[in-house]
């Protein structure tokens, strides 16, 4: 496990060598200053919370069950 998160560490530290400095992101802009980003943002924030709940309903589930069989 410990493996997986520095080979993802550096992975994600050398992506940011491969960005041009100085470019800029027309869509990013143009979301932001209509103020549709916060839409996305909050989209995003939703769906993240939804799956979390969903997990851990599950996992509650889980060791209730396996709980009533030992």
């Amino acid at each position: 496990m410990k493996k997986i998160f520095i080979a993802a560490l550096l992975v994600l530290a050398a992506a940011d060598l491969y960005a041009k400095p100085g470019s800029e992101i027309e869509m990013a802009d143009l979301m932001r200053s209509s103020g549709k980003i916060y839409v996305v943002v909050t989209t995003i924030a939703i769906t993240f919370l939804g799956l979390a709940i969903y997990l851990f309903s599950i996992d509650r589930k889980l060791k209730r069950l396996e709980k009533e069989h030992q």
